[in-house]
């Protein structure tokens, strides 16, 4: 396994178990241990784990790229909340819309009303919520199941000959430079086709995901038609993002860019 696999087997299981020592992931890794240290110490730059005595936790420990077997938690609901609200304006009676797997996006599909409606979606949490709305009609891309959402060689194939009238993607991280990016390579290319063949694209992203990254970026800001954010947004990253022409909705009455 090369060091790229590995940092990325590492974030899942660090998604998974917030906190492990060295000696666990180097048995779970098949590695040695010195291997382990300094790969945990090529992360900790990155800013994406705090290293601590004999092991390393997540810094980051609300933001998932997929959601951890448990659920999608209480962390930050009042703001997904918020954004779903927010997302669900842009939608209209009779649209195909994709619904990316995670939080917010779930918390859309449990606050959509059972309005005629085609939505595309790869996450079983969304897909459990809507088979009870049968005025929605579902379209699932198909794959094996890694946690909460099904992925597979072609799911980005078949994604690509849809037409898709708006997308809702959503990030681990969110950067003025470096883009939308989460922790799994396997999502890449299926979140990468649906930035590419939706009409519009609208990222749905808490404000405290802002000015961070993850290992892989699916999307350039100006990608977004509209970021979809809560009010709690710090205006230093408003102003980033305004300097870029980035069209950000925090529900403060206008759209800024």
């Amino acid at each position: 396994m090369n060091a790229l696999k590995r940092h990325e087997k590492l974030m899942e299981i660090l998604i998974e178990r917030q906190e492990i020592g060295v000696s666990e992931l180097s048995t779970l890794l098949d590695v040695t241990g010195k291997t382990i240290r300094e790969d945990l110490a090529r992360l900790e730059e990155k800013g994406l784990l705090i290293r601590v005595h004999g092991g390393a936790m997540l810094a980051q420990n609300d933001q998932f790229g997929i959601l951890s077997a448990k659920g999608t938690g209480d962390k930050h609901s009042a703001e997904k909340e918020e954004i779903a609200t927010r997302a669900l304006r842009y939608i209209e009676p009779g649209d195909i819309i994709a619904l990316d797997g995670g939080g917010t996006t779930l918390q859309m599909a449990r606050q959509l009303e059972n309005v005629p409606l085609t939505v595309i979606t790869n996450d079983l949490f969304i897909l459990s919520e809507l088979a009870r709305k049968d005025k929605i009609r579902l379209v699932v891309p198909g794959g094996e199941r890694v946690r909460n959402v099904l992925i597979g060689p072609t799911s980005a194939q078949f994604v690509e000959g849809l037409n898709i009238s708006k997308a809702f993607l959503s990030a681990t991280a969110l950067d003025s430079e470096l883009g939308a990016s989460i922790y799994t390579s396997d999502l890449v290319p299926y979140k990468k086709a649906l930035v590419q063949t939706a009409r519009q694209v609208y990222g749905v992203v808490e404000h405290q995901k802002f000015g961070k990254f993850a290992l892989w970026t699916f999307a350039d800001s100006q990608a977004f038609d509209v970021i979809i954010t809560d009010r709690g947004l710090d205006p230093r990253q408003h102003e980033l993002f305004a300097q870029k022409n980035i069209r950000l909705d925090d529900g403060s009455g206008e759209l800024k860019s």
